[in-house]
């Protein structure tokens, strides 16, 4: 009995403190904060478009920055409740992106009604994707890296929303930077890719985040 106890003692003494993990709130906060940072640092060193003070003008434009970024708040938001196995009893919320997705797309829909006669398309095309996925690359991984560090039990649709953040970081850059107002051109070059890459994201997550 003594033994047991002096056992007990020395791997009392020999226990280290575990860090508590922070809240999915804090932890959202933290992935938006990077990629805001991220997208400014970006936007500074290539510039934004030369025509913004024109972009600015048109509301389905202003509407679709707007909803993208919400789009990119809501899939941070869905990655840091993934993290957890329990989603902190937040079901609703890790599938908001689903929802605001479907609202980019309604805004979407109604800039390309608006967009008569069309405007000309642009003489690049799958250069438009290229530069998303670089500059989304950054994001992805640092993304990844930090849910790592917790044990999601979702790693499909964790791993889909991890896409789908960092992409959209990607997909404002191009949309600030680009002077193009061709609807047909950035849905199918900008978004329909994104959209591609976050449902590859379910494969990625299955890869990266399964434990």
């Amino acid at each position: 009995m003594k033994d047991f106890e002096q056992l007990v003692v020395q791997l009392a003494g020999e226990a280290s403190m575990v860090k508590p993990a922070p809240h999915p709130y804090l932890l959202s906060l933290k992935l938006i904060g990077a990629g805001a940072a991220y997208l400014a640092v970006s936007l500074a060193v290539s510039g934004l478009r030369p025509d913004w003070t024109q972009a600015i003008s048109q509301p389905w434009f202003v509407a679709e920055i707007v909803i993208l970024f919400a789009v990119f708040v809501a899939a941070s938001l869905s990655a840091a409740l993934l993290s957890f196995p329990d989603l902190h009893q937040k079901r609703g919320l890790a599938f908001a992106p689903l929802w605001m997705f479907a609202l980019f797309l309604v805004v979407m829909w109604f800039a390309w009604r608006a967009d008569s006669p069309p405007a000309a398309l642009p003489l690049h095309t799958i250069e438009c994707t290229s530069c998303i996925v670089l500059v989304a690359f950054l994001p992805t991984a640092w993304t990844f890296y930090i849910m790592r560090n917790y044990a999601s039990t979702h790693f499909h649709w964790a791993g889909s929303v991890a896409i789908l953040s960092a992409f959209s970081v990607g997909a404002l850059w191009l949309r600030l930077q680009e002077a193009n107002d061709s609807i047909a051109h950035v849905v199918e070059w900008h978004y329909l890719p994104t959209l591609a890459f976050a449902v590859l994201g379910l494969w990625i997550g299955r890869r990266l985040l399964k434990w």
